[in-house]
This record gives C-alpha cells, sequence and structure tokens, in this order.
C-alpha cells in the first residue's frame, strides 16, 4: 500500500512507534526515547529546527504519554502543533512481557489501518501539510562517521570549532556530539550540501 506522503514530521516516543509509522508514511519521524526528550536539549533544537512549518504529535493515549504531549508543546512555542490521539485499548504489545502500567496499547500496538486513518484525517482538515507527492527518486546518499572525518568534525584538534560553524549554518544547535550531529544531517541535510558547507569553512 502506498505510503501517506506528509511534509512535517512526526513526534512519536519509542523506536517501535517509529518503525510502525515508517511502514505508513514517509515523513520525517522522530522518537523522543520517552521521558529522555526531557533532559535532551539536543533533540529538543533538532525537534525546533525540522518543525519550522509544523509538528504532528502522536503520543500514547495514557498518563505518561500526556506528560510527554505536554512538554514537547511547551517546548514548541510558536510552532504549529498537530494534535492527533489513539484510541485507549486495553491490551498489550506482542514483544512485552506484560502490559502498561494502565494497561493500554501503545502507539505499537495500534493498527496499521487505525493509524493511516487518524493521519488521512488529519490530511483532511489540513491538506497543507500533505503537499504535492513526487515521483519515486533514487535514496539519498546517507552521511557516515567516515564522511564526518574526511571533513574534519572529527579527529582533528578543530572539530569543535568547525561542528559548531556547521550546525550555525544549518539551524542547529551549538556543541552537538558528533553522533548527534551526525543523525540531525541525514535529517535535514544532503551529502552534497553539507560537504560544500564544510569545504566552504576551509
Amino acid at each position: 500500500m502506498e505510503k501517506i506522503h506528509i511534509t512535517v514530521p512526526i513526534i512519536v516516543e519509542g523506536r517501535y512507534d517509529k518503525a510502525k509509522l515508517a511502514n505508513i508514511t514517509d515523513a520525517v519521524i522522530i522518537p523522543t526515547n520517552g521521558f529522555g526528550i526531557f533532559k535532551n536539549t539536543e533533540k529538543t533544537a533538532l525537534i525546533r529546527r525540522l518543525g519550522k512549518n509544523g509538528i504532528i504529535l502522536l503520543c500514547d493515549s495514557d498518563g505518561a504519554g500526556g506528560l510527554i504531549r505536554s512538554h514537547l508543546k511547551g517546548c514548541l512555542n510558536g510552532i504549529k502543533v498537530y494534535n492527533i490521539y489513539t484510541e485507549q485499548i486495553k491490551g498489550k504489545e506482542k514483544r512485552k512481557s506484560a502490559p502498561s502500567k494502565e494497561g493500554f496499547l501503545g502507539v505499537e500496538g495500534i493498527s496499521d489501518s487505525s493509524i493511516r486513518e487518524l493521519l488521512e484525517k488529519l490530511l483532511t482538515t489540513h491538506p497543507e501539510i500533505g503537499g504535492e507527492t513526487n515521483e519515486p527518486t533514487s535514496p539519498k546518499t546517507p552521511i557516515t562517521k567516515t564522511d564526518l572525518y574526511e571533513w574534519k568534525l572529527t579527529g582533528f584538534p578543530d572539530s569543535t570549532s568547525r561542528r559548531n560553524k556547521l550546525c550555525a549554518a544549518l539551524g542547529l544547535p551549538r556543541d552537538m556530539t558528533p553522533n548527534a550531529m551526525l543523525a540531525a544531517l541525514n535529517m535535514i541535510s544532503s551529502r552534497d550540501e553539507a560537504e560544500e558547507l564544510c569545504r566552504s569553512s576551509d
């Protein structure tokens, strides 16, 4: 079945939620790693950077999900937030030995058809986040740790300074770790663009 085209990022709680959504939509999907987002300033800044045109929040429909959703909304002042909610269904995910504290299925346990319906309803109300579906293109070349080294973003005395310059050029927070920066670059930049920015700063 064709993936739903969405132009704004979707925020979910965990990697299993991300895997679920990746089968349904071509949107950028960012997991909060549960409550880890509360102290992760790098990821919060990345979410703000990627969500400049809007963000979809799809957290679990339980107390913990509500807290994460509330925290994110507080961090996203000035950004359009599209809240969608799954139905509260009793049960547990197959991979878990016991249900969650409140006994409801998380996003990963909700059927694909239900999530697809939620996204389609959202697009009906807000067609501006659907955009135009482009013709299929070749997957972009990922940026790797080897690239970071070749661009002198790691392994050199001035690597931290170089990373900060690139972050400033791309609207990312300063002092990102190499791993965090690598993940961010692969979300917001092409390999050619990142390389050109690095070369131009030499």
